[in-house]
Formats: C-alpha cells, structure tokens, sequence
C-alpha cells in the first residue's frame, strides 16, 4: 500500500447514509442551495463510500487536490472501463464518444494532444480575443436593456449567459453564427451521458444528441479542409494531417475529437459561471459596491467559482493500491472528487458559508495538475468583460426569483434567471 495523506479518521460510514445526500444533491431543494448536503457529507468524512461497490466521494479540500494533482490517479478511460465487470454500461454511444476526449485520456494519448495544443488560452491570445469578446458582450447587453425597457424583465440565461460563451468559441473557430443554437441544443442533451448515474432515458438522448455532434462537426471539418480559413481549427487541420499524412481518417478522429470538446466544454460550465455571477453579485449592496471598486472583479469571479462550482463533481481511478485519508482504495477503484464540498471546507476557506469577495481564498473549480480545465482563463476573461458592461450599463440589476436549475449532480446548469432594474 502507498500512504496517501492520513488527513481525516479511518471510521468509515455505512454506504446507504450517502444515498438520501446524493438525492438531495438532485433535488430541487438541492440544486437551490446545496450547501447544506455539502456540510453533511463532509461530516461523514474527506473519503466516503458510495452507495456502490468499488466508489468512494472526496469531500474535503486537501484530499480533493491531492487526487486531482496526484500522478497516481488516473481518468476512467477505454482501458479501465474494459475491466469492469460491467462493461457494458460504458458501451453507450455518447459514453464512448466522450471517453476519446481529453478530460477522459491518460498518458501518453493525453500528454501527445495536449502538447500539440500548446498553450491555446496564452496571454497573447486572449489578449487578441478580447475586443471580440468584448464587442459582443456590449451586444447581448443592449438585448438584454431592451427587453427590460419593453417587457420590464428579461430571462438572463437566453439573452446573455449561454449567447457569450458560444460567440466567443465559434468566433475562434470560425463557426458561422447560424449553427450556434443547433450546436446549443445537442451539447444541453449529449451532456446527460457525463452524469453519475444516467438512466436509460437519458442515453438515448443523449445517443441522439451525440449522431447530430458528430453529423455537425465531421461536416465542419470536412468543409474547412475544402475552404480553409484564417483560424483555428485550420491550424489544427494543418497539424495533424502532417502527423498523419498516409492515413486521413486517424487525422480526422483527432480533429474531431479535439474541436467537438472544446466546443461544447466551453459552453454550459462558462454559462452557468456567467449567470451564478449575475446571482450572487445582486444579492444585497454586493452590486453597489462592486460598481464603487470595480479593481475587484476578478476577485468577484474568483469567489463566485468557489462558492458555486459549475462543476459539482469529476471522477479519478487509481491507479494503485492505497490509502487515501485513512480509507484503504483498491487499484481501479474509483473516488468521485466532489468540488462544492471541497471549495466549501472550512479548513481551506473559512466560514465558507459566507460570500466575500475579499477573501482571497482557493477553490478547485478548474481542476488541478495535467488535467487542469484548457479554458480557464477564457471563461474569466469572458465573465470580467461581461461583467464590466453590465456594471457599466445597469446602476441597479435585480433578480426577479431565484434561478432555475436543470436536475444533475455532475454539470451544474442555470436554466432560467429573470431579472429586472
């Protein structure tokens, strides 16, 4: 066995004492505020037994990070879900689709596209894309105004949170905006595949979400192969026909592998980021005050990622036996990292209830070590420029009700927020 940080007791809690937090967790009262579930299994312990065999939850700060950075735990990819005994629940055609991405390969087929892909997000670049982010943030506000003025209120998530991240990628790929909301759609129901536990209802949409994903962007690299652009995802075409130029269709995997999870990993996390900001920023005088200092908003951004993850949860194998915070883990066996109760672990972040824009605290909502989110700093950049343009725009912004969410446990989404002046 290989000791792994013996941060917490070994007493292990009964399995089923996890079951009614995990249907709270997807519960509307749990969507709403799940902190209190966080509190409660965090008190259970930094490593917690799932309701089934062979899975464990991580819930505190320490133990989280050291998963996500430790090189001995890896993503469950096409070779762990071979050994399963259930290997058949991973034949799912959306499963498998998102199993050839880059959230879910391992060296050195992780270390090989990665390497390829560079820094994408580099200071240079962003620094290129932000008149373009910018200019369409001042857009989706003027919207957002005139629905206000003619209706006296207007729906956040449709005007403004999902319209930004999805301009700003298909800008950089040069996607024409026409299949911007085609693409919108299959990502809201391919993403079902990516849950803990999906029913069977849920693969088959997402089954059918991934057919029209793979039609769209087969077609896209197809065509811009034909025509290319100054972009790029012509770049990439570039790339890696010269690594494979005596096999077309192994260069076409990897293109579409690459551009499909860009695309749609840029999308629901940013917007649920842009419309959690939107929320927790109208909440008492914060709004006021963040208009007085606007030198602080992205220590905003900053805390508004830690206090609510659009994330709730990724998932690590090991890749040895060990002992992770006193709990023995069995090489394969899986601990699902879970980041609200990590960013919420009063040992990291004091009184973690309590939203500060000062605080200057840590979180995990990127992730951590090789597998640290590709887009980070893009989707801070798209948050403080749309963030600048409302605070510029609107002297007071309020929500009508609370946001409306979609009933997950692992991508948190924002489906409605009505607000007003």
């Amino acid at each position: 066995m290989t000791a792994v940080g013996d941060i917490s007791g070994t007493t292990i809690p009964d399995r089923r004492a996890v079951i009614s937090l995990l249907r709270r967790l997807r519960s509307p009262e749990g969507q709403n505020n799940p902190q209190p579930v966080w509190q409660e299994l965090r008190a259970l312990g930094d490593v917690i037994p799932a309701p089934w065999a062979g899975g464990y939850f991580a819930t505190g700060f320490e133990v989280c990070n050291q998963i996500l950075r430790g090189r001995y735990w890896l993503t469950p990819d096409f070779a762990w879900q071979e050994r399963q005994p259930d290997a058949t629940r991973w034949h799912a055609p959306a499963t498998q689709e998102m199993s050839r991405t880059l959230s879910r390969l391992n060296a050195p087929a992780h270390t090989c596209q990665r390497r390829a892909l560079g820094n994408l997000f580099d200071r240079n670049s962003l620094d290129a894309m932000a008149p373009g982010i910018s200019a369409q943030a001042a857009r989706l506000v003027d919207a957002l105004d005139d629905r206000i003025r003619r209706h006296g209120d207007a729906d956040l998530v449709p005007t403004v949170s999902e319209q930004l991240p999805i301009h700003t990628v298909g800008d950089w790929l040069g996607i024409p905006a026409e299949h911007y909301p085609r693409i919108l759609d299959f990502t809201h129901r391919q993403v079902h595949a990516q849950e803990l536990l999906p029913t069977r209802s849920e693969l088959a949409i997402s089954a059918e979400a991934t057919l029209d994903m793979r039609a769209f962007f087969t077609e896209l690299i197809r065509g811009r192969r034909a025509e290319p652009g100054d972009d790029v995802l012509t770049g990439w075409i570039h790339h890696w026909d010269a690594q494979h130029p005596d096999d077309r269709d192994a260069a076409d995997r990897l293109l579409y592998d690459l551009t499909m999870f860009i695309t749609i990993a840029s999308l629901e996390t940013t917007a649920t980021l842009l419309s959690n900001a939107v929320w927790l920023l109208t909440q008492g005088t914060r709004w006021q005050w963040l208009r007085r200092h606007p030198e602080h908003i992205d220590a905003a951004i900053d805390e508004v990622l830690r206090y609510d993850s659009p994330i709730h949860l990724n998932s690590r194998v090991a890749a040895t036996d060990t002992v992770l915070a006193g709990v023995p883990i069995a090489r394969d066996e899986t601990v699902h990292v879970l980041y609200g109760a990590a960013n919420h672990d009063p040992r990291r972040n004091p009184e973690p209830e309590v939203f500060d824009i000062l605080r200057r605290g840590g979180h995990l909502t990127f992730g951590g070590g090789v597998h640290y989110c590709l887009g980070a700093a893009l989707a801070r950049l798209e948050a403080r420029l749309l963030l600048e343009a409302l605070l510029d725009r609107f002297e007071t912004l309020r929500p009508l009700s609370a946001p409306t969410y979609a009933p997950r446990m692992v991508f948190r989404r924002v489906t409605a927020l009505k607000v007003t002046r």
